[in-house]
C-alpha cells in the first residue's frame, strides 16, 4: 500500500521539488550577502542615524522580501488544493478504490497510509519553505519598519512553525471535502474557500485575542508620530502612526491621539490629522521655529497639554507564544477532521 501511494503521489512531489529546489539555491546564494550587508552596515552607523540605516536597507530588499513572503503564504493553500482534495475525491470518483478494498486492504488501513505519507510530504514541504525563508529574511525582519514587522498579520503568518499548522490543517480539510463531495473540482473550489476564509478570520478575528491585549498611553516622540506640520499661520497639525514607543515590533491593534480629558480628539476635514491649539510659547503662531527645530520643540508643547497616543497592542515578545498557540488550534482542527474523515470512509463511503 505504501508503494502504491507513492507510485500516485510521486508526480505531485517532483512539481513542489522542481518548485522548492530553485528557491532553496537562491536563498542560499544571497543568504549569507544579505546578512552580511546588514552587519557591516550596522556596525559602522552611528547610533543616531542606525534608524535611517534600517530604512534603506529593508527598502532596498523589500520587493525579495514581500516575494519570499507571499511563496510561504500560498504553499499550504496550494497543499489543500492539489494534494488533499484530490487524495480520496480521485479514488472516490474513478472507483479505484473497490479494487484496493476487495483485496483483503481494509478502509481504516487505506487511508491511513494515504493520509501518513501525503501529509507528512505536506507538512514537511511547508516547514522546509518556512525555514529557508525565516533564515534568509532574519536581517530584513530586524529592520522592518511598522506594517513588515513579525507581529504584523501576513509576516507572522509566513514565519516560524505556523506554516506546518497551516499546512497539515489545509492538507486535511482537502482529503475530507473530497471524502464528503466525492468529486474533485468540486472538493477543491470549497477546500480553497474555507482555508481562504479562516486565514482571513484568524488575524482580523482571532489571533488579536488569543492573549489579552494591552492598553496604555504614550507622549508624542517622532517614534509614534505619523505625520506633523506647523503652518506658518496657524497651530500645529499631527497625527499619531502605527507604532508605539519603547516597544519596537509592537503589533498595534488600534492608535489614537486622545485631548487632555482622555476622549479622543477630533481630526480635521480630511479625518486624519489633529489640530492642536497652540497659545503660547515657542511653538505659538507666529514664533514657529525652524525646521531642524519643530518636531522636538512643538512635541514638548502638546506633550505640556495633555495630548497622548492611546494604543493597544500586542508586544513581539508573545511572538513565541501567539506562534504555539495558534498552531495548536490548527493542529485541533486538523485532528478533528482527520477523525471526520475515518468515520466518512468507514460508515458513509460505500
Amino acid at each position: 500500500m505504501i508503494w502504491l501511494t507513492w507510485r500516485q503521489f510521486r508526480d505531485s512531489a517532483a512539481m513542489t521539488s522542481a518548485a522548492l529546489v530553485p528557491l532553496a539555491a537562491v536563498l542560499a546564494l544571497t543568504g549569507p550577502g544579505l546578512a552580511s550587508d546588514y552587519a557591516t552596515g550596522l556596525a559602522s552607523c552611528a547610533p543616531a542615524d542606525c534608524v535611517r540605516f534600517f530604512d534603506r536597507f529593508f527598502e532596498a530588499h523589500q520587493g525579495a522580501f514581500m516575494a519570499v513572503t507571499v511563496v510561504v503564504l500560498v504553499v499550504p493553500g496550494l497543499v489543500g488544493l492539489f494534494w488533499g482534495a484530490p487524495l480520496i475525491a480521485r479514488e472516490l470518483e474513478s472507483g479505484t478504490h473497490l479494487l484496493v478494498w476487495n483485496q483483503s486492504m481494509t478502509r481504516t488501513r487505506w487511508l491511513a497510509v494515504k493520509l501518513t505519507l501525503t501529509g507528512l510530504a505536506a507538512v514537511s514541504a511547508a516547514g522546509l519553505c518556512s525555514l529557508m525563508v525565516t533564515w534568509w529574511s532574519a536581517p530584513l525582519d530586524r529592520s522592518a519598519t511598522p506594517g513588515f514587522a513579525l507581529m504584523d498579520p501576513a509576516v507572522f503568518a509566513a514565519r516560524g512553525i505556523v506554516p506546518l499548522g497551516y499546512a497539515a490543517f489545509a492538507f486535511v480539510l482537502g482529503v475530507a471535502m473530497g471524502t464528503l463531495m466525492r468529486r474533485t473540482l468540486p472538493a477543491m473550489a470549497v477546500t480553497l474557500a474555507i482555508f481562504a476564509a479562516l486565514q482571513v478570520a484568524m488575524p482580523l478575528l482571532i489571533r488579536p485575542h488569543l492573549l489579552p491585549p494591552v492598553s496604555a498611553a504614550f507622549e508624542l516622540d517622532p517614534a509614534n508620530v505619523g505625520n506633523f506640520g506647523v503652518p506658518p499661520d496657524g497651530s500645529p497639525r499631527v497625527s499619531v502612526d502605527q507604532a508605539v514607543p519603547g516597544h519596537p515590533g509592537a503589533w498595534v491593534l488600534s492608535s489614537r491621539l486622545i485631548d487632555p480629558s482622555g476622549r479622543p480628539a477630533e481630526t480635521d476635514a480630511a479625518g486624519a490629522a489633529v489640530q492642536v491649539s497652540v497659545t503660547s510659547g515657542p511653538c505659538a503662531p507666529p514664533e514657529v521655529p525652524e525646521a531642524g527645530r519643530s518636531l522636538r520643540v512643538c512635541l514638548d508643547e502638546i506633550n505640556r497639554l495633555g495630548y497622548r497616543q492611546a494604543a493597544t497592542y500586542q508586544p513581539f515578545e508573545r511572538f513565541w507564544a501567539f506562534q504555539w498557540i495558534e498552531t495548536g488550534i490548527y493542529a485541533v482542527l486538523t485532528l478533528g477532521l482527520t477523525g471526520f474523515c475515518f468515520w466518512r470512509v468507514r460508515r458513509r463511503v460505500p
